[in-house]
């Protein structure tokens, strides 16, 4: 692989730090949910979440008024960014990247948790307790500071993407430190009895330096568990791609000291050029196909920022892509489930990518969590859900709309004709990072009538069928007919409660998506 140039992932590492969240905008709609603050020194946390129907009046793209530290108790879904999602029986947990709109904000890694999947509550940072104001280093874990100060660096002011997970009583969080000496970097594992701690350092897992070595910048971590118990964690951001280390699971801590990890997945190159960033891999197993999963987040978190998946039959790999090659190779694979896109009459959503994916202990569905950028101000950064679908033959589908925790059930043949939006996933290259990928590049929303005949017609043409859950369309233009998951969602653009969606995969790794419009 050829190499990325320091000077590149210097001016990188600066531009994130914009884009996480400094500028400020006038534009909101937003108001405080009233959370309380929460003391985490108690053996267990009260929780201001209320069963009952979901206030969907709460949840506006835009949050000005409640952006500040002020407000951090309030920010519920709002503020995040690169999410790490865990299901402990009791609550699902989020830990994610230091961030707030508008503001600087500490260092610590944020804990949220929810109930349902949609309302969330604020509980504290996994450094530093519930301390809204803690600062300097206070915010960091110990050894990890002592890294970046012993290389010659200042740490970013805030802790970038966890991965958080749970090792038989302990709860263990993976943290992300940087600085903007160019790859200067490293991840550390802070360990507790408790998914809201207080959690203490355990030891630093890998770290990067600005030196000739060939490795990739240790942040964004993540951790799969074989059936047998073996534990690999595979971490990476620019430079060289993604890699993989095996863990002592015991300690969660590499096998080998010192193990820096092999490569596993890389970009494409036009030219001289690395057609974007590649970063933030998740890995999971899904039993029901025997296959192990990487999600991988592809090009600048501020516009382009979208989601790729390879699959393997080991925890360590080697991954390949839906059209069979290896995410090795320097290609940039297929399927793309999850890109910017915009539904008619709304502003659209950008930097949809890092994700976290994870499964409901109880009804054993899988999710996957990500940051969403409005099109009005992709400054703002909130916390979407979408339930995750799999193909017949194993390749995993998003849904089209945000999780709202809708009632599932069947959706009958005569309730699939009439006026639908569609959006193919498709995708233009454009190498670099932040200076050249400006654009968001929209995936569209189109309109197409299913007509009751078994025509289509509108965008796309051809014919339908449909068999509980699947519509199959054969179209114009594909090479082959294909399959959609149809279910039911909410439509968020509309604000409308109940509507019809589908998504799918063509032969070819294309994702489709479909929303019915209700008048």
């Amino acid at each position: 692989m050829k190499e990325i140039v320091k000077d590149t992932f210097l001016i990188l590492v600066i531009v994130l730090i914009t884009s996480l969240g400094v500028f400020t905008s006038c534009d909101d709609s937003s108001s405080g949910t009233g959370i309380n603050v929460i003391d985490p020194d108690q053996d267990s946390l009260d929780s201001n979440l209320e069963d009952g129907p979901i206030d969907f009046t709460q949840f506006n793209d835009t949050y000005g008024s409640i952006a500040s530290t002020d407000n951090v108790y309030d920010w519920a879904h709002y503020n995040v960014h690169d999410p790490s999602i865990i299901d402990n029986g009791d609550f699902f947990y989020c830990y994610t990247t230091d961030v707030a709109y508008g503001t600087s904000v500490r260092p610590g890694h944020q804990i949220r948790r929810s109930k349902n999947l949609v309302e969330w509550e604020f509980v504290g940072w996994v450094v530093g307790g519930n301390n809204p104001n803690a600062q300097g280093d206070t915010g960091y874990p110990p050894l990890g500071l002592d890294h970046i100060h012993s290389n010659g660096g200042e740490p970013f002011d805030n802790l970038w993407a966890p991965y958080a997970m749970k090792v038989g009583g302990e709860y263990r969080v993976y943290y992300s430190i940087s600085s903007e000496v160019p790859r200067l970097s490293a991840i550390g594992l802070m360990v507790s009895d408790k998914p809201y701690g207080p959690f203490e350092e355990r030891r630093l897992v890998v770290t990067s330096l600005n030196n000739s070595t060939r490795q990739t910048n240790a942040i964004d971590p993540t951790v799969t568990v074989s059936p047998s118990g073996a534990h690999w964690f595979y971490y990476g951001s620019a430079w060289d791609g993604i890699y993989r280390i095996e863990l002592d699971p015991s300690s969660g801590l590499p096998k080998q000291t010192g193990d820096i990890g092999t490569r596993v997945a890389q970009r494409a190159f036009t030219g001289n050029s690395i057609n974007g960033n590649i970063e933030g891999p998740e890995i999971i197993h899904n039993e029901e196909f025997g296959k192990y999963y990487m999600f991988i987040s592809y090009d600048w978190l501020q516009t382009k920022y979208n989601v790729r998946v390879g699959r393997s039959d080991s925890p360590d790999g080697p991954f390949y892509d839906i059209l069979g090659r290896d995410m090795n190779d320097g290609v940039d694979d297929l399927p793309m489930i999850l890109a910017p896109y915009r539904f008619q009459g709304h502003s659209g959503w950008q930097g949809v990518s890092h994700p976290s994916v994870f499964i409901d202990k109880e009804s054993k569905e899988f999710y996957m969590g990500h940051q969403g950028r409005p099109g009005i101000d992709s400054y703002y950064m909130l916390l979407h859900i979408r339930q995750i679908h799999w193909t017949e033959d194993g390749w995993p589908m998003v849904s089209p709309e945000r999780y709202a925790a809708e009632e599932e059930t069947a959706v009958d043949e005569s309730e699939i004709a009439g006026d639908w939006e569609q959006i193919v996933m498709n995708y233009q290259v454009v190498p670099g990072y932040a200076d050249e990928q400006t654009s968001p590049d929209f995936q569209q929303g189109l309109s197409i009538v299913i007509h009751s005949d078994g025509t289509v017609s509108g965008t796309s043409t051809g014919t339908w069928t449909y068999e509980s859950p699947w519509l199959t369309f054969d179209l114009e233009g594909e090479s082959a007919p294909f399959k959609l998951k149809v279910e039911r969602g909410r439509d968020w653009e509309n604000e409308v409660d109940e509507t019809i969606l589908f998504t799918g995969l063509t032969t070819e790794g294309i994702a489709y998506w479909g929303k019915k419009i209700v008048k």
